[in-house]
């Protein structure tokens, strides 16, 4: 059985990530053998959240381990907590708050991942005639 130890976990942050999105993260979910699981914990600093409000079609999980029970910190101390998915090589995304879809596949084809604004509408045959 492969074990992994959530609090301690070293955590690395995106320096990409915009401020309110700073999050520690530790992705382990290969490192305790899975295949399709998605298993990571983060490290929510005060007045940080973990991401733009959101669903998808993965199933999605969250342990919280300390502190606040949303993904969002507004208290005075770190959050730490567990969130767990299934890692679907195809799937999507809707952000209600921003008004955008995104898509996602395992193909190499860059061209294959899109993150757009809702609402263009293309005729079905558009391109094929």
């Amino acid at each position: 059985m492969r074990v992994f130890n959530v609090l301690n976990a070293e955590l690395t942050y995106d320096p990409d990530d915009p401020p309110q999105y700073a999050a520690g993260a530790h992705r382990f979910g290969p490192q305790v053998g899975g295949a399709r699981l998605g298993a990571t914990v983060y490290e929510l600093p005060p007045g940080t959240a973990l991401c733009p409000y959101h669903y998808e079609s993965e199933e999605e999980w969250l342990l919280v381990l300390a502190g606040a029970h949303k993904t969002t910190n507004n208290g005075t101390e770190s959050v730490r907590m567990v969130m767990w998915a299934n890692s679907d090589p195809i799937g999507y995304a809707a952000y209600p708050d921003s008004d955008k879809i995104a898509y996602w596949s395992d193909s190499s084809d860059e061209r294959d991942g899109v993150r757009v604004r809702r609402g263009e509408k293309l005729p079905y045959y558009d391109g094929e005639l």
